[in-house]
């Protein structure tokens, strides 16, 4: 048994739903679980929608595209999906939720995405006899109360999913959603941006699947983003252990969470094109195999820098950092770098104000000066198995504002 998953580009228009009933296709004899994530850029636009609904503003420009958007492919389609039922719930949560946190709210309303498109692909799949059952995967992945980011109760999840699939495969193949998760109180988190990855990895634990497949609109796994590097190369085979330290710095082919639960149950991860199924694309596995990289690049855009002095002390000790840490950690605001000097810490972080500002008037309150950056524009590079002639090309004419290295990696970031 193997599990599929569909990015939002996969299925961003009709022909593209259609694609993915004639990649289904290409595995005849076996039941598959299918994990699609929104139709294209919905995301983006319910995360439009989230932001004008918390501040109180109109939102009903938005909230027709986005029914429009998803009723054409409907159409185009011939079937029947109760999209009204939908857009509704997107309504009735904007409007009567208001006093959640953020974090909280934006779950809520954003995860509404998955449900559109699973029940498309589910409704279109069974109109051209690819049986399947449409699953709420807010029903077998329980979280914790960490909106934006849900940690998964392992045990649970586990037993539900091992328990209540294996037997829904037995009727044909299960069509459910990426990036959602529920508490135990019934309220829906997600698992952070692209994280319908880490939700296949959940399955295919949780299943011992054979592998898992994520179909995407690049050939494989490349050493750089195509859109930003022209030159960029695809790696035939990379092992768990690159793929994780490529994830964890910012290469976005693949959710971070998603290697480590496959690497402890030995599950290949195969990255595919949906554009063509043919084509061999990259796996990933084992541990035990040199494999000769070339240089690796992955960029970060729209980076935050944070500036802390201690009030206190002349300089920077174990207690600042512990405190520095906790605050961040209690804001669940991720440090992507950080560099301590004498008297000064530095920390750069994705820029998003509802995590930035708490994390800000909290150390404000502990530290003499906090100086933030809020310029969009900085940029975050990291090199692994660098070179010197790569560097050179990469830093050429930039101002470098903060820079780390050790044997194997390299990161800048600049203006």
């Amino acid at each position: 048994m193997n599990v599929f998953k569909f990015g939002g580009a996969s299925v961003k228009d009709a022909n593209g739903v259609r694609n993915v009933g004639s990649i289904i296709n290409r595995f005849p004899g076996e039941n598959i679980v299918i994990i699609v994530s929104a139709m294209g850029k919905t995301t983006n636009a319910l995360e439009s929608i989230v932001k004008l609904g918390y501040d109180g503003k109109n939102y009903n420009d938005e909230l027709e595209i986005l029914r429009n958007y998803h009723q054409t492919i409907i159409d185009e389609l011939n079937i029947h999906v109760a999209l009204n039922y939908f857009v509704d719930l997107i309504i009735e949560h904007v409007e009567g939720q208001r006093k959640m946190p953020f974090p909280k709210y934006y779950d809520q309303i954003v995860s509404v995405g998955e449900l559109i498109s699973s029940s498309i692909l589910s409704s279109y799949l069974n109109s051209t006899n690819i049986l399947n059952t449409w699953v709420d995967a807010g029903t077998l992945i329980l979280t914790d109360d960490t909106w934006q980011a849900g940690i998964v109760d392992w045990q649970f999840t586990t037993e539900n999913i091992s328990t209540k699939i294996p037997t829904l495969l037995q009727n044909g193949h299960i069509v459910t959603q990426g990036f959602i998760g529920r508490t135990i109180n019934g309220y829906t988190t997600t698992l952070g941006r692209e994280g319908s990855d880490y939700t296949g990895a959940i399955f295919s634990s949780c299943l011992n699947a054979e592998g898992l497949w994520i179909w995407k609109d690049v050939p494989g796994v490349l050493n750089a983003d195509p859109k930003l590097f022209v030159d960029a190369v695809k790696l035939p085979e990379l092992t768990y252990y690159e793929a994780i330290e490529m994830t964890y710095y910012g290469a976005s082919v693949i959710h971070p969470k998603t290697i480590q639960p496959l690497q402890i149950k030995t599950i290949p991860l195969y990255v595919k094109s949906f554009l063509r199924p043919e084509l061999p694309g990259t796996v990933i596995k084992t541990n035990d195999k040199f494999i000769a990289y070339p240089p690796v690049i992955m960029h970060k855009s729209n980076q935050t820098l944070i500036s802390i002095v201690p009030s206190k002390s002349t300089f920077v000790g174990e207690m600042q950092m512990a405190n520095i840490y906790a605050i961040f950690l209690k804001h669940k605001l991720r440090i992507n770098v950080i560099q301590i000097a004498a008297q000064s810490v530095s920390v750069v972080v994705d820029y998003n104000k509802y995590l930035i500002e708490p994390v800000v008037n909290e150390l404000r309150d502990v530290y003499t000066e906090v100086a933030l950056k809020e310029n969009n524009n900085l940029q975050l590079l990291t090199v692994r198995h660098y070179n010197a002639h790569i560097l050179l090309q990469l830093t050429e004419s930039k101002n470098i504002l903060l820079e780390q290295q050790t044997r194997n990696t390299v990161q800048f970031l600049y203006e």
